[in-house]
């Protein structure tokens, strides 16, 4: 019995059973409902894309975190063993890869507008929800497989629709029960403008590298990270005036305004700023704390404008929905002047604190409603056939295989959450049937119509 294998998951993934499935169709279909609200339609794109469409729109930190997958075929047979262990082994991988599973699902739409746009109409509004995979180290609300709900515009530069995403976190994450949450807004060419008035134009991605990582490492941290970078004690006293903003948000946009007297970007970061606010002055969030945040940097390349991320003001997870602008992404496929905004749900994030709060749904509509009791070769048959006609009424019904005793059939269907136990009295089809609901102990008899009125009701 040697060669039986221990089983045993890889690191970073999980398993999800039925409740769990369940709980997170529910996270799932809200989502799906509100985007569908707001005039998104579905789009599905493949789980794996060619490496050159996914390197260099990420940034240093993304691209050591693709998975890439191996060539097939005999691309292997010519590659010396020891090159593959050597410190060489960047040479030849364009002979073992040329493929990864996708890190998110910005960039293959991206890749998929540029490739459609002919028959697309603009701006263009599409959601999905789907599975991504990054070579991240394992850790709280943080896994290497895990689901995007993501939803963006392409094809219009108007922050009417940087709005709309705000409305849109606030919908979905309220309807899901979620305590109080922040969402926290930021505009990239604000930082930019940060590092022309500032001076280190030339370092403007190891900055948004080092600010991006204020909630892990904290200012201490951050301003360490900055000088390991090359940034001068100057400006790194700068960088500590940003930190230490305080008061409305409109108090911060003055204070930048004096700031970038000499920075047109700057200055363009604040208009577009101003111009989201000015719609949510008419629709503002009803559950949601909006804040400006000028540390928010996220760290993706790919961003140049608008930047949001909403966090939990009671639970430490992390991040739990983000999202932002990116106006030239299309254009690494050839096809420029198409800007797009969009966000993303962490829907492992939020059904971790779901869970952990208790507010998860315990009553699915998909999950078995009755069991019919095998009471023997007499009654099996019509008992098939009673499960037939409840199952066309759309009631979801098992019944147990085999005769055993009426304790242990009892017992499946309290371990599986069924209600509701049948026991033929007669027969014959359409006849008599006794009921009981095992939770309350009630018992009756009835009809087979009058049966299927009756778990239809049931939630």
């Amino acid at each position: 019995m040697s060669d039986i294998q221990k089983p045993g998951l890889a690191r970073g993934m999980r398993d999800f059973g039925a409740d769990e499935l369940y709980a997170r169709e529910h996270i799932f279909s809200t989502i799906r409902q509100v985007y569908q609200k707001y005039g998104f339609g579905p789009l599905e794109t493949p789980a794996i894309e060619n490496l050159s469409v996914l390197t260099g729109k990420y940034g240093e930190e993304g691209d050591k975190l693709l998975f890439k997958v191996l060539n097939s075929g005999p691309y292997l047979d010519d590659i010396d063993a020891a090159a593959l262990s050597s410190k060489d082994y960047k040479k030849i991988t364009p002979g073992i890869t040329e493929k990864g599973l996708r890190y998110d699902l910005t960039v293959p739409l991206a890749r998929y507008v540029a490739m459609n746009a002919h028959q697309l109409t603009f701006p263009f509004k599409r959601y999905q929800i789907d599975k991504v995979w990054r070579a991240d180290r394992p850790q709280k609300g943080r896994y290497r497989e895990f689901y995007q709900c993501d939803g963006d515009v392409i094809g219009s530069y108007s922050m009417m629709y940087d709005a709309e995403c705000i409305l849109i976190f606030d919908e979905v994450l309220g309807a899901l029960g979620l305590p109080d949450f922040t969402i926290k807004i930021n505009n990239r060419k604000i930082l930019s403008g940060l590092a022309e008035a500032w001076g280190f134009t030339d370092k403007f991605g190891q900055f948004a590298i080092a600010i991006d990582k204020w909630d892990k490492i904290g200012e201490n941290g951050v301003v360490q990270e900055l000088g390991s970078r090359g940034f001068s004690e100057t400006q790194i006293h700068q960088v500590q005036h940003l930190f230490r903003l305080a008061g409305t948000i409109e108090d911060k946009l003055k204070t930048l305004d004096t700031w970038f007297v000499n920075s047109k970007t700057g200055k363009k970061g604040i208009a577009e700023l101003r111009e989201l606010l000015s719609f949510l002055e008419t629709v503002a969030p009803k559950k949601a704390i909006l804040e400006l945040d000028l540390k928010l940097a996220r760290g993706l390349d790919y961003y140049t404008s608008t930047i949001f991320e909403v966090v939990l003001n009671e639970v430490q997870i992390g991040s739990i929905a983000s999202g932002g602008r990116y106006d030239e992404l299309t254009a690494g496929f050839g096809l420029p002047n198409m800007p797009g905004v969009g966000i993303s749900f962490g829907a492992e994030r939020i059904y971790d604190v779901l869970k952990q709060m208790n507010r998860l749904p315990q009553n699915h509509k998909n999950k078995v409603k009755a069991l019919i009791l095998n009471e023997g070769s007499e009654k099996e048959k019509s008992g098939f056939a009673l499960l037939a006609y409840l199952r066309g009424e759309n009631i979801a019904v098992e019944m147990y295989p085999s005769v055993e005793k009426s304790g242990k059939q009892y017992g499946y269907a309290e371990k599986k959450g069924i209600n509701y136990v049948i026991s033929l009295a007669s027969g014959e089809n359409g006849g008599e049937i006794s009921v009981k609901n095992i939770i309350s102990g009630e018992k009756q008899n009835t009809n087979w119509a009058a049966l299927a009125s009756l778990l239809n009701k049931e939630q």
